[in-house]
């Protein structure tokens, strides 16, 4: 498991890339090399690749709110 570990990231880092790269492209600008090729490993990734990697970052995300809402919710009621 340990030797996958990086691939997630690398994963999850290169959906970010490539969604900044659709982002753009729908708005008519101009790519940059990088993002071209981002945009195409994407493309080639497997669909079990990409729906861990979606799932990571949507895991991540809502954990990330939650811990934050807590702490700042806590706050407020400690106050109160």
């Amino acid at each position: 498991m340990s030797e996958q570990s990086p691939e997630i990231f690398d994963d999850l880092y290169l959906g970010l890339q490539a969604g900044g790269a659709l982002r753009k492209q729908r708005r008519g600008e101009e790519l940059t090399d990088e993002e071209r090729e981002a945009l195409g490993r994407w493309q080639q990734m497997s669909m079990w690749r990409k729906v861990i990697a979606v799932g990571a970052f949507a895991v991540g995300t809502f954990g990330l709110g939650f811990t934050l809402g807590g702490l700042i919710f806590a706050r407020r009621r400690a106050k109160a």
